[in-house]
């Protein structure tokens, strides 16, 4: 006989039925009251746990809740409910409710707040705070994706960049997915051998620095490298002897071709499966995965872009970054570190090597050796002018006597050379503008042309085309020139796919290729072309380029920034170096002023000759790198009121603040320029060697300061060490 279950059924006695009820077996009566039992029992929810009993060891979790602003820049405390003791391991994501007040407690436990994600820090047994603690409320993943180590790290560079530690780790640990999270990493595979110097042999200290690494040791150094393909297996060469001594190694480079490069020529040392890649470009699942192989100890080699500055690699033994001058080194987003500084952090804190390699040579390179804490890594001379190609310069002396060059683009001495070298393999042209004709200029009196609606500057972008404003995008169909009334035009700037074209009517019967922002080559075949690029998208060229242009160098030294001549020369230095050398016919002709320093550190090729004078002259000046700067940014009021209020170190020295340019709008808007419209001022505040650290600690605190207040006060920016400061 069976006990009725149905919504009608009765176990009362009174009806009849208690005599069936009291019949049914002990065990199933027991259930019964068991369920009951358990309906009536109030059960805690999730993401509240209220009336949940707490963990019975460590019950307090100390969590860094995702805010990235100034004045909740610190950890908070939330009690640990029994259900998730296990999983709740310093580490872990964590969600939490954070805004709950002190009127929102019940049952000893503040409730409220919205959910936000976070990571969990520490287990502790009691808190500092005297109130109710709110609980977890979720552990997102048992992933232990936040070490010691790189905890320790990042508030490092977020105290470096007066930033918050949130933005820091938004940087550092990528975003979850769970997919990769599921599928375990493989086996670490034990240290390979040994590798043969190589190419390192050119070199005055190659074999030796590779014999450090391998055995255990931590050199630094700044190397700077020959010109020439042979840079990406070096840097390979760099790691296999890092990882023979047992260690990690992190190799950071600015681009994915560069990446590319080096990953390949790590596998053809290694094989596969011996190194991570990682890229903001690789897609979130593949870039979560290869990172969680790094944290597991599956790989102990990254290589990878400004994304990879971060990377957990275990017993770090070198860290590396390749041509640091590039812009991409320098993070956007907040608090804008750049990897060069980052690496040097992990050096000082993991006592690890340091290698910063490029075909040129910044002022902060040459600083490092010129202080004694990197050794320089150079060839000598020979080997440089084996290496490196002919140079010739085209000033203004000699455009003023050539009659080509007045009624056509290039210089005859410019269209010998493509010539010649056409006859054995490509061209490089590099070209400092994109577009077709980015700026125009009355061919009478040479004024600018301006947009009619808002004064922009009037731009070619087809050939036959109307001319189009670059701040509003209008079209221009009848312009004249409101200064001498004349309606021709003229060139100011030339472009990239305009000297292509023209390039293309010269030498109708070898094909003309452009490499810019729309389409970047990464190679090119061995055979008669031209390649018109812009300045850092140059092609490599399968045996090297026979010839090389470097146009319009005046626009390049030109720009109103203290970096120019330095930028100018690592650009120029990065196109020859894919050129062929001397000794193969490789030439390559600069049309710029040869008396300018920077041209003249191009035909020596001196690099390191050129950043040492310019450290100097900014030792002088009180420049960075030698000193530390900060840019404060904002509307006028703010900007004064914020400098007014702020605690900085006596030694500080306020310069400005001067108006920024008005950014249109429709303009490309550059990092950190104010919004389309607004009228911006900018004060630089400098401080002696020694004070980085206290200048930055007031920065963060006035502004933390301002936040907290609210109020709707204007916004002020603060950057450190800006990469350009006018």
């Amino acid at each position: 006989m069976s006990v009725p279950f149905g919504k009608n059924a009765s176990v009362s006695s009174d009806d009849g039925q208690g005599d069936e009820a009291r019949s049914a077996p002990p065990e199933q009566l027991a259930l019964i009251r068991e369920s009951v039992r358990r309906a009536r029992e109030p059960r805690a929810k999730p993401r509240t746990w209220r009336g949940a009993a707490l963990a019975g060891e460590l019950p307090v979790a100390r969590v860094l809740v995702d805010k990235g602003v100034l004045h909740l820049d610190r950890y908070f405390d939330y009690a640990v409910p029994e259900e998730l003791d296990a999983d709740a391991q310093p580490g872990v994501r964590v969600r939490v409710r954070f805004g709950a007040g002190r009127h929102r407690v019940r049952e000893g436990r503040r409730e409220g707040g919205g959910l936000i994600d976070g990571f969990l820090v520490e287990r502790r047994a009691e808190s500092d705070y005297s109130g109710p603690l709110a609980a977890l409320a979720q552990v997102v993943s048992p992933e232990r994706v936040l070490s010691e180590e790189l905890l320790g790290l990042a508030r490092a560079v977020a105290d470096r960049y007066a930033g918050s530690l949130a933005d820091v780790l938004q940087l550092a640990v990528p975003p979850r997915s769970a997919r990769a999270e599921q599928r375990p990493s493989p086996e670490p595979l034990p240290p390979p051998g040994a590798p043969e110097a190589g190419s390192w042999t050119r070199y005055e200290r190659g074999e030796g620095f590779l014999r450090s690494l391998a055995s255990g040791g931590s050199p630094r150094a700044v190397w700077n490298a020959l010109p020439g393909p042979e840079w990406s297996e070096e840097l390979a060469r760099a790691v296999v002897a890092t990882l023979a001594s047992g260690r990690g190694a992190l190799v950071v480079l600015p681009d994915g071709r560069a990446v590319a490069r080096v990953d390949a020529a790590l596998t053809a040392l290694l094989g596969a499966g011996r190194h991570a890649v990682l890229t903001a470009d690789a897609g979130p699942e593949k870039r979560y995965r290869e990172w969680l192989a790094v944290r597991r100890g599956s790989v102990r080699a990254v290589v990878g872009t400004r994304a990879a500055m971060f990377a957990p690699v275990r017993d770090l033994g070198l860290v590396a970054v390749w041509d640091d001058g590039d812009d991409s080194h320098s993070e956007p987003h907040a608090p804008q570190p750049h990897a060069r500084e980052v690496l040097l952090l992990r050096a000082a804190h993991d006592k690890c090597g340091f290698l910063l390699g490029a075909w040129s040579c910044t002022v902060e390179a040459a600083q490092l050796v010129e202080t004694g804490w990197a050794r320089p890594l150079v060839a000598a001379r020979e080997q440089v002018r084996a290496a490196a190609p002919l140079v010739r310069t085209v000033g203004d002396g000699d455009l003023a006597r050539d009659e080509a060059a007045r009624a056509a683009r290039l210089p005859t001495l410019a269209w010998q050379a493509v010539r010649e070298g056409l006859r054995h393999g490509p061209v490089l042209v590099q070209v400092p503008r994109r577009g077709y004709v980015p700026r125009m200029a009355c061919a009478g009196c040479r004024a600018p042309a301006r947009c009619r609606h808002c004064s922009g500057p009037l731009e070619g972008q087809e050939p036959g085309a109307a001319l189009r404003c670059g701040w509003c995008g209008r079209a221009e169909g009848a312009w004249h020139c409101p200064e001498c009334g004349s309606f021709r035009l003229r060139a100011q700037v030339v472009g990239a796919r305009r000297t292509a074209e023209e390039l293309g009517r010269a030498f109708p019967a070898v094909p003309v290729r452009t490499s810019g922002r729309e389409q970047v080559l990464d190679t090119v075949p061995d055979t008669p072309a031209l390649v018109v690029s812009t300045p850092g998208a140059e092609p490599v060229a399968e045996g090297g380029y026979a010839a090389a242009l470097l146009l319009d160098g005046w626009a390049m030294l030109g720009r109103p920034d203290l970096r120019a001549g330095e930028d100018a020369l690592r650009r120029w230095t990065g196109a020859a170096a894919l050129v062929r050398p001397h000794g193969a016919g490789g030439t390559v002709v600069v049309v710029a002023e040869p008396t300018l320093r920077p041209v003249q550190a191009l035909v020596r090729w001196d690099p390191v000759g050129h950043a040492v004078r310019e450290l100097a002259e900014r030792a002088e000046l009180g420049f960075p790198p030698v000193s530390r700067m900060a840019a404060v940014s904002g509307v006028p009021e703010a900007v004064a009121d914020f400098l007014a209020t702020v605690a900085l170190p006596p030694e500080a020295e306020v310069l400005g603040p001067v108006p920024l340019p008005v950014t249109s709008p429709g303009s490309p808007r550059r990092t950190g320029a104010p919004p389309p419209g607004e009228h911006w001022e900018r004060a630089l505040v400098r401080v002696p060697p020694g004070s980085g650290s206290a200048l930055a600690s007031a920065l963060k605190a006035a502004q933390a300061a301002r936040m907290a207040r609210g109020g709707g006060e204007a916004p002020v920016r603060i950057r450190i060490d800006p990469p350009d400061i006018g």
